[in-house]
C-alpha cells in the first residue's frame, strides 16, 4: 500500500510516498481503507518538529491526522462496526504513528472511529473531523454556548472557524466572523450575521461579546477584554504566547481564557455525524489533492489565507478541483 510518511523533520519536502506493508487490526482495532484525509495544524507540529516529545525522532512517521473510508477488517472483540461500514475518525493525537491518516490503509482502535454520515463522500467527511469536532467541543463542553448569546469566531475562514460558524447559528447564537474580506459572503452563507474584515479590525472597537472563539491565538488579551460580564472565551492555539496569555487571565474567572486538546472518541463523531444528518454542519473545502501531492497541501495550508480545508483524496480518482462547500 502508499502511505504518506516523513522522513525527516523539516519543510514539507521531507514528505515521501512510501510503498509500505498493509496493516493488520489487533484485538479491540479494525482495518479502515481510507478514502481522505485532511491537512491540520496538527501535521504542521509534527512535520516540524515542534511535537518530538509526542512523534519521538524514529523516522519514518505517519502524516494524517484524520480520515474517512470504509471498514475492511476488524480485529477479535469488535462488537460494533463491521466490514463495509463507512466510517470516520482519526489516530491518536499524542502517540507517536508509523502510519497515520493519508495512506491507503489505517488501523486504529475501534473506539476511535463513528459512523460517517451517509449524505457525504469520504473526502467531505474527511474535512470535517478535526474541525467540527473542534468547534462541537469548544461551543458545547468548553464554553457552554446557549441561544441568543453573542459569538465571535475569529479565523472564522479555517477549518474549525467555517464549523464554529456553522454550530454556533445552529445554536441559536448571533454570530460575528472575523476574517479575510474576500470571506464575507461565504461566511454569512454559513451562518455569520455579521462578517468583519481581519485588517481594518481592532479589537476595541467591537463587542460585546459573550463567547469568543480564537483560532488565531495573538493578541488574546485584548480579545479577552471584549468579553461582556460573564462573557468566555476559548482559543484551540497552543503557542508560547498564547499559553502566557492563557495563564495570566486565570485571575478573570468566568472570563479568563480557555484551552483545550481535541481528541474526539466515537460519542463525539456520532454527535458530529447528528448535526450534519440536521443539517447544521457541511464541508467547506478549499482544494483536493491527490495523494502524491500531500507535500504540495501542507505548503498550502502554511501559507494560509484560503475559506475551508485543504484535502487529500486517497481512494477513487485523483482529483485537484477546487470547491466551496
Amino acid at each position: 500500500m502508499k502511505a504518506a510518511q516523513i522522513t525527516g523533520f523539516g519543510a514539507p519536502d521531507v514528505i515521501r510516498i512510501a510503498e509500505t506493508a498493509r496493516p493488520a487490526p489487533g484485538p479491540g482495532e479494525v482495518l479502515v481503507a481510507v478514502e481522505g484525509s485532511s491537512v491540520n495544524g496538527h501535521d504542521v507540529l509534527v512535520r516540524s518538529g515542534r511535537v518530538k516529545v509526542v512523534s519521538g525522532r524514529t523516522f519514518p512517521i505517519g502524516v494524517g491526522l484524520d480520515f474517512a473510508g470504509v471498514v475492511v477488517r476488524t480485529g477479535p472483540g469488535v462488537e460494533d462496526h463491521r466490514v463495509g461500514d463507512r466510517v470516520w475518525g482519526t489516530v491518536h493525537p499524542r502517540r507517536r504513528h508509523t502510519l497515520a491518516g493519508a495512506a491507503e490503509y489505517v488501523v486504529v482502535p475501534a473506539d476511535r472511529i463513528a459512523p460517517a454520515p451517509a449524505t457525504l463522500s469520504g473526502v467531505e467527511a474527511a474535512s470535517l473531523v478535526v474541525g467540527g469536532s473542534t468547534a462541537l467541543i469548544a461551543l458545547t463542553d468548553i464554553i457552554g454556548l446557549t441561544s441568543r448569546e453573542r459569538v465571535l469566531v475569529r479565523g472564522a475562514a479555517g477549518g474549525v472557524g467555517t464549523a464554529a460558524v456553522q454550530l454556533a447559528h445552529s445554536m441559536g447564537a448571533f454570530v460575528t466572523a472575523l476574517a479575510a474580506d474576500g470571506h464575507a459572503t461565504a461566511l454569512s452563507e454559513l451562518g455569520a450575521g455579521l462578517v468583519l474584515d481581519r485588517s481594518a479590525t481592532t479589537p476595541e472597537h467591537i463587542g460585546p461579546f459573550d463567547v469568543i472563539i480564537d483560532t488565531v491565538g495573538t493578541q488574546l488579551p485584548r480579545y479577552r477584554s471584549r468579553l461582556a460580564r460573564g462573557g468566555r472565551m476559548a482559543t484551540v492555539v497552543l503557542s508560547g504566547p498564547a499559553l502566557r496569555a492563557i495563564t495570566f487571565s486565570s485571575v478573570h474567572r468566568s472570563r479568563r481564557i480557555r484551552t483545550f486538546s481535541a481528541d474526539p472518541r466515537s460519542a463525539l463523531l456520532r454527535d458530529l455525524t447528528a448535526h450534519v444528518s440536521a443539517g447544521a454542519l457541511r464541508p467547506v473545502i478549499h482544494h483536493v489533492y491527490p495523494l502524491a501531492d500531500v507535500a504540495t497541501a501542507q505548503n498550502a495550508f502554511e501559507r494560509g489565507g484560503v475559506l475551508g480545508k485543504h484535502v487529500i483524496r486517497i481512494a477513487g480518482k485523483a482529483g485537484k478541483q477546487s470547491c466551496a462547500f
